[in-house]
């Protein structure tokens, strides 16, 4: 982002302004750690925001403050639909096109007023007026800070701004053990602890909040699903409808599940796949050099990072496993230890 952008936006925001807080399908921690932390600054600059999320996301990550106001597309259609319709800006968080917000997509899309993205996934697409994109970044809430530092409001960091910057940042660096994760990533995050953020509070507000459910849903996974490929040093887990109705499955009971897998001594590439009513969600993990967004963009309709993708498959489950097998052989030579 240039000066005379930073300029731009600053000018921009320099007087009060109805705001809309947009992220992708299925939020994660990053989604919700970065657009709850961008809301709580602009609400502390003198704005009127509000987050939209296009889905429902995991019960773990309702605690961060500002969580309450969210309002959700699948179950608060119009509302939704109002609140892009009334706002001046539109911030686009951890996406980089309007089609990974599912039914928002075309809101997103067609907005009339001004957009400006903040994202640290590849090749964002030409559809806002202002961009912050950076791939080397963590994660989009590490982003949320720099942003913040470009506009000169270092002093509007509070504890509820910090808490959702930090969450964002451990989830999407998996509590800070991911090959991404950078110098820049541990000083903002230590930034953030002395702003106000309880990261042993957050800790275990992510990771010991499960229900009994997700523990015998990851057990059944690990015990019954587990595929390892050993001649292709790959492993996935693949989880029927079936399965997810026994135990009683809740968006958000699979997170992490897939780090299990790419854990295994001589796995270099992971994969879970869990089956839904119109298809397969797929969650790639890779380590090493190994492109497992080149996988979930030429095979699998997505994209990524080179070492944590997603995509889906239009079909049946067992079809969706066959494909993939299918796909690996084209792999072969890069899948090595």
């Amino acid at each position: 982002m240039t000066d005379k952008e930073i300029e731009g936006i600053a000018d921009l925001l320099s007087s009060k302004k109805r705001i809309a807080i947009t992220t992708h399908q299925f939020p994660d921690g990053d989604a919700m750690g970065s657009s709850l932390a961008l809301y709580h600054y602009l609400i502390n600059k003198g704005h009127e925001v509000t987050v939209v999320v296009p889905t429902h996301y995991p019960e773990f990550l309702h605690w961060i403050p500002g969580n309450e106001g969210v309002v959700n597309y699948m179950s608060h259609q119009h509302k939704a639909l109002d609140i892009l319709e009334a706002a001046e800006v539109l911030f686009c968080l951890d996406y980089n096109e309007p089609s990974r917000t599912r039914g928002l997509s075309a809101p997103v899309a067609n907005f009339k007023g001004i957009k400006i993205l903040i994202d640290h996934h590849p090749e964002p697409a030409d559809f806002v007026d202002y961009t912050l994109s950076e791939t080397k970044a963590s994660s989009t809430a590490e982003l949320i800070y720099e942003f913040i530092l470009m506009l000169k409001d270092e002093a509007l960091i509070d504890k509820n701004v910090a808490t959702g910057v930090y969450t964002g940042i451990m989830t999407d660096t998996g509590s800070f053990a991911y090959g991404f994760t950078t110098d820049r990533a541990h000083f903002i995050a230590g930034e953030m602890i002395n702003a106000g953020a309880n990261n042993r509070a957050i800790q275990n507000e992510i990771f010991n909040s499960n229900s009994e459910d997700r523990i015998r849903l990851m057990g059944h996974a690990l015990s019954e699903r587990l595929t390892v490929l050993t001649e292709f040093h790959t492993g996935f887990i693949a989880l029927s409808k079936e399965d997810l109705i026994r135990f009683n499955f809740q968006n958000g009971d699979t997170e992490g599940l897939v780090n299990y897998i790419i854990s295994i001594k001589g796995i270099s590439f992971a994969v879970l796949m869990l089956e839904r009513e119109q298809n397969v969600k797929c969650s790639f993990r890779s380590i090493g050099a190994f492109p497992a967004n080149d996988v979930a963009q030429q095979h699998f309709k997505g994209g990524g990072h080179r070492n944590a993708a997603g995509g889906e498959y239009d079909g049946s489950l067992s079809d969706a496993v066959e494909h993939f097998r299918s796909v690996l052989v084209n792999f072969k030579a890069q899948l090595k230890d």
